[in-house]
């Protein structure tokens, strides 16, 4: 028989049976359909993730102060000032393959306007602040080192803040008061969106370092130039666990920490968190895709198992064929093919149905989703696989009856 042949009787038994052929693909479908949508929303939650890396940096570590320790209690991390401006500057000068050392200080604070208020978190920082933490100018100018030397009574607005307190008016040049203190709005930060725990990165206030030290939140009594934090940008991406030792090292040295005596500070990397989340949603994953992948194989069994009825119900038109010519191979390559285009069939409707799926995912219930043909080939082909494997011992069963077999069905 020519393929084409093939390929119609095939289609003639498979139509002849419609809803038989229905059912025994719904377990390709269901398989397909699960491939595609837990596929599509892990590859969206890791593209998530990775946005996020982008808008924190992937090559910037995060030097905080370390713990105090009263009345046999630890504090928490933070509450002893152990970082200074001095820090920042020896990391910057000493470390190599270090671009940025910005120190910061940090609190909350109430912004008022003529017109309206909002409460933000407000950071003290220096020019090198903007390089570390890849923020960009929108409108207006950056603070600069010569605000930090003068205490000037400026501050900077991210995009969240400045529609809060100017809904409908350019903001550069008016007058915020924060914690009561009249300043002037100088430049609007560029948007940086919001994190994957619902943080808006826009949602702040900056003002010169001196400004909130001296002005706004006090200086320490314990070390006046302490700040709470230390943002540095390491240069080489590749090279960011040797850029750390390297902070640690200038760190030790600046604070006098003998051999024996543990870091004062802790070192963060942003991006390497970040990362490990990312791993964690990849392996995750692949396993619900595994798991999605097991309803493939049970649909292969049931293949398998209708095709093994047709083949009993079918044995007087087998028999039949082969009275009148047809080979073995010809009879199992018909039911070979008929298998296969069950699985095809399924794993089309299957991939359609994902595709939905995925789309109602993301508009329905808020999941990000990438929706790409690598896994959708890769199901599609796996479900044709598992027509021809499980067809396979229903077609040889075909092809080894005998037209003396037909008599039995006279």
């Amino acid at each position: 028989m020519r393929a084409l042949d093939i390929f119609r009787s095939a289609m003639r038994s498979m139509q002849g049976n419609g809803l038989r052929s229905a059912l025994t693909t719904l377990g390709i479908i269901i398989g397909v359909a699960s491939v595609v949508v837990m596929v599509a929303v892990g590859a969206g939650t890791q593209a998530a993730i990775k946005d996020e890396i982008e808008r924190l940096g992937a090559n910037v570590v995060v030097v905080t102060p370390g713990s105090a320790f009263a009345a046999g209690a630890y504090m928490g991390a933070g509450t002893r000032p152990t970082l200074s401006d001095d820090d920042a500057i020896a990391v910057r000068d000493t470390a190599a393959g270090i671009s940025a050392a910005a120190p910061s200080t940090a609190g909350a604070a109430q912004l008022v306007t003529s017109f309206d208020n909002w409460s933000a978190g407000v950071q003290g920082v220096t020019e090198d602040y903007f390089a570390a933490r890849d923020r960009t100018l929108d409108a207006g100018r950056l603070i600069d080192d010569q605000d930090v030397e003068t205490g000037a009574k400026v501050v900077m607005l991210g995009a969240t803040t400045a529609e809060k307190l100017f809904p409908d008016e350019d903001p550069i040049g008016r007058t915020v008061r924060v914690n009561n203190l009249p300043m002037e709005v100088i430049g609007l930060l560029g948007r940086k969106g919001q994190t994957m725990d619902g943080s808006d990165l826009d949602d702040l206030a900056l003002v010169p370092l001196s400004t909130a030290r001296d002005q706004l939140f006090g200086r320490s009594t314990a070390k006046a130039r302490s700040v709470s934090m230390i943002t540095i940008k390491v240069t080489d991406q590749s090279k960011i666990k040797e850029g750390i030792e390297e902070v640690r090292e200038v760190l030790r040295f600046q604070h006098r920490l003998a051999a024996a005596q543990p870091d004062d500070f802790r070192i963060n990397n942003i991006a390497e968190t970040a990362r490990a989340q990312e791993e964690s949603s990849a392996a995750l994953t692949k396993l619900l895709a595994a798991i999605a992948s097991i309803s493939l194989l049970v649909g292969g069994i049931g293949i398998m198992n209708i095709m093994l009825v047709s083949v009993t119900e079918r044995t007087r038109e087998i028999g039949i064929r082969m009275a009148i010519g047809a080979k073995p191979a010809a009879v199992m390559i018909q039911f070979l093919t008929e298998a296969t285009i069950l699985s095809v069939a399924g794993g089309i409707a299957g991939a359609a149905i994902g595709f939905a799926g995925a789309i109602v995912a993301e508009t329905r219930f808020g999941m990000r989703i990438e929706l790409t043909a690598d896994p959708v080939m890769l199901a599609f082909l796996f479900s044709a696989l598992v027509g021809v494997v499980f067809g396979m011992y229903p077609a040889i069963q075909a092809s080894r009856k005998s037209p003396l077999e037909a008599l039995r069905y006279e």
